[in-house]
């Protein structure tokens, strides 16, 4: 497996789901993990359990729509452990609803939360890297961004969006040793996706050619990869991890 002895990572989103694979994953490679959440309860856990396992965790609470938040988070971390390697921006929220049924603000909220706090997470930790001359920098799209969903139009706009923030920012960074990529989970099993009826998991299986719903830790080992040393000349690039959906 890959390694990130001595990495200083932050993982946004990380006390659930897809986020705490990460954040776990990547203590077990070896590399110090700032675990990011609005949630303290949930981030307290986390820690306990990370601790409990050997591995180095702190913990930041913090609201990535916020800029001053999220500045505050890099800078507390640049001071306490002298650099960032990796940035995870997987922070997201769902909220769903027909168009012609969806409020502003539920619009406004997820596009805050999803795309907003990945440009956040990415302005905020660049200025960091470009002085290291080096860094990783991950961001958690889905393929609903890729292929659109119905019902889920405030969240496949912000998926989308982090689509081509990761493609434009990667062309910005790429001279100064920094990657930018993205990966596009498919249906994970998730504390969300628990919520589903059988009928509708079953539908949804029925579209996956590999004939089941993912798990995190397929995420979660393909953000090791692109954060680890050997994936040092991709960048700019998408990764489904879904099964097969996409496939044409």
């Amino acid at each position: 497996m890959f390694k990130l002895a001595n990495k200083v990572t932050i993982v946004t989103g990380a006390s659930k789901g897809i986020g705490k694979a990460i954040a776990t994953t990547f203590a077990e490679a070896g590399a110090h993990v700032v675990c990011v959440s609005r949630t303290e309860y949930d981030l307290n856990i986390l820690q306990k359990e990370i601790s409990s396992n050997g591995g180095s965790v702190s913990i930041h609470s913090c609201d990535v729509s916020k800029f001053d938040q999220v500045e505050t988070l890099i800078s507390n971390a640049v001071e306490e452990y002298g650099k960032i390697d990796v940035i995870v921006n997987n922070a997201g929220i769902t909220r769903d609803g027909l168009i012609m049924r969806m409020s502003e603000k539920d619009w406004n909220t997820v596009i805050d939360i999803n795309l907003k706090g990945t440009f956040n997470g990415i302005k905020a930790v660049n200025r960091q890297m470009m002085k290291q001359k080096s860094g990783r920098i991950i961001n958690i799209s889905s393929v609903v961004g890729l292929k659109g969903n119905p019902g889920q139009a405030n969240y496949a706009a912000s998926k989308s969006g982090i689509i081509g923030l990761t493609k434009s920012s990667s062309k910005e960074l790429a001279s100064r040793g920094i990657t930018v990529n993205c990966i596009a989970p498919g249906y994970i099993a998730t504390e969300m996706t628990d919520q589903l009826t059988d009928k509708v998991k079953e539908e949804i299986i029925n579209r996956i050619p590999l004939g089941y719903i993912g798990n995190t830790n397929n995420i979660a080992t393909t953000a090791l990869f692109l954060a680890s040393d050997e994936a040092e000349y991709i960048t700019g690039q998408t990764i489904s991890v879904d099964g097969g959906m996409l496939i044409n």
